[in-house]
């Protein structure tokens, strides 16, 4: 990239190449913070659906800032001056963190950033506002009838959601509106809307990222995530986020790499396009020297069976919410309510099954996977649905349900899992998933960075 400081555009563009650009002088903060600003208010653009309460009026204050550290040397990380966005739900000081939703629109401004934004803002990081999400983050469509979805961005001409429930976070990336996004992820919400979009997303170790300041749909399931261009830039905002030092991808030899490839119910319903774009990536893999084993795992129908009533995310959200929707149910997307209202069938009894099943499950499922480097698997047995295949809600709940089912496996095993494109050239986006060991976050994203190089079918993956 040769672009002058006063053309800054981050389509495209990982952190790696952002930082690159602001050290030798081609970019600047503001330059880039202006770049964002103007996609966002470009008429006719997405922006006003990507952010649809704003910006940050001090997003260029900010900017100046990190580049005044820059010129008398005090930059406090190789990324200080990246501009990036936060969904939601995630609080962000002086800002009501409205998750999607009416139910909020009185409560006051956050007193403080979520631990995991003061991290990435003390790197430097410039935070543009709040992305749009499906409401509470209950859903994999991306879809919010109170503020409006963003059209994805790799279909503007043939219109499709964005995926859910960090379809802001995906939309911001994906138009160049944000370096990054910050997400989060209770069954598939940062890795099914990159998977639609063309992006990479990552969910971490459920404890491994601070969940303060985050408005819970499931305190069991939900994670901190990202969205990006590549690995490197979710395992970037993962350890600064975690408080870790930046993180040293060395890469594995994809030869050395062992690997197993879900069969079974993972494998159903998948459209002629992900079922060959999958297939095509696992040939790569194989050409590469990557040893891949195909197989069930029976342990893992667990999942189907804790989630048949609305598992952990109905009954934890209907808990937290249920005094509240005495009053203000109206206000919800009644879709998004059917889902919450799965909770008050519920019994304490099948709350306490669900945890002992769980339980279970996790133990089966490290003895038939923890023998692998990571297993893989599509990230959705479907690409992104258009608009119009939601009209009636018998088509939403069953996209909606496929959407979410291969994701939700590693969120019920609490196993990091990161989305990676692997659709050919000018093809609808298709997301190849790797799930890895619990709390081996750092070790899962440095396979996925090297298995990106390959699933891509590029020389070199992007940084």
């Amino acid at each position: 990239m040769t672009s002058a400081p006063d053309t800054e555009d981050l389509r495209g563009q990982t952190l790696s190449a952002l930082a690159d650009g602001l050290a030798d002088g081609r970019y600047t903060s503001r330059g880039l913070a202006e770049a964002c600003l103007a996609r966002i208010a470009a008429p006719g653009g997405e922006g006003a659906r990507t952010f649809p309460h704003g910006v940050s009026e001090q997003v260029l204050a900010d900017a100046d800032a990190q580049d005044l550290r820059r010129r008398e040397g005090r930059a406090p990380s190789p990324f200080a001056g990246v501009p990036i966005s936060v969904k939601d739900n995630i609080d962000l000081r002086g800002t009501t963190t409205r998750v999607g939703s009416h139910l909020f629109d009185d409560d006051p401004p956050a007193a403080a950033d979520a631990p995991a934004v003061a991290r990435l803002r003390a790197a430097g990081f410039v935070i543009l506002g709040h992305t749009a999400m499906t409401e509470l983050a209950f859903s994999g469509m991306g879809v919010n009838p109170h503020y409006g979805t963003p059209v994805n961005p790799s279909a503007e001409g043939d219109p499709r959601v964005p995926g859910g429930s960090s379809a802001g976070a995906a939309a911001s990336v994906g138009y160049g509106m944000a370096g990054a996004g910050l997400g989060t992820d209770t069954g598939g919400s940062c890795r099914v809307p990159a998977a639609f979009c063309g992006l990479v997303g990552f969910k971490p170790t459920a404890a491994r990222v601070p969940r303060e300041g985050v408005f819970p749909l499931s305190t069991t399931l939900d994670c901190v995530g990202s969205i990006g261009h590549s690995a490197r830039c979710c395992a970037t905002l993962d350890a600064i986020m975690a408080s870790e030092a930046e993180p040293d991808l060395a890469e594995p030899d994809p030869a050395r790499l062992n690997l197993c490839a879900l069969e079974g119910p993972v494998l159903q319903d998948l459209t002629p396009t992900v079922a060959a774009a999958y297939e095509a990536a696992l040939g790569r893999l194989g050409a590469a020297g990557v040893r891949l084993e195909r197989r069930p795992i029976e342990a893992l129908s667990a999942v189907g069976r804790i989630n048949a009533l609305g598992g952990f995310s109905s009954a934890e959200i209907y808990a937290r919410l249920k005094d509240r929707l005495q009053v203000d149910s109206g206000l919800v997307d009644p879709r998004v309510l059917r889902r919450i209202m799965l909770g008050a069938q519920q019994t304490p009894e099948d709350y306490a099954g669900y945890k002992a099943e769980r339980a279970r499950l996790l133990v089966e499922a490290g003895e038939a996977l923890d023998r692998f480097d990571a297993v893989v698997l599509p990230t959705t047995p479907i690409e992104a649905p258009r608009f119009a295949d939601l009209e009636t809600d018998e088509a939403y709940f069953r996209l909606n349900g496929l959407s979410l089912r291969n994701a939700m496996i590693a969120n019920m095993l609490n196993r990091p899992a990161i989305s990676i494109p692997c659709q050919p050239q000018g093809a609808l986006p298709v997301g190849f998933m790797l799930m890895g060991r619990p709390g081996e976050d750092r070790a899962l994203l440095a396979i996925a960075a090297a298995v990106e190089t390959v699933v891509r079918g590029q020389s070199t993956a992007p940084d």
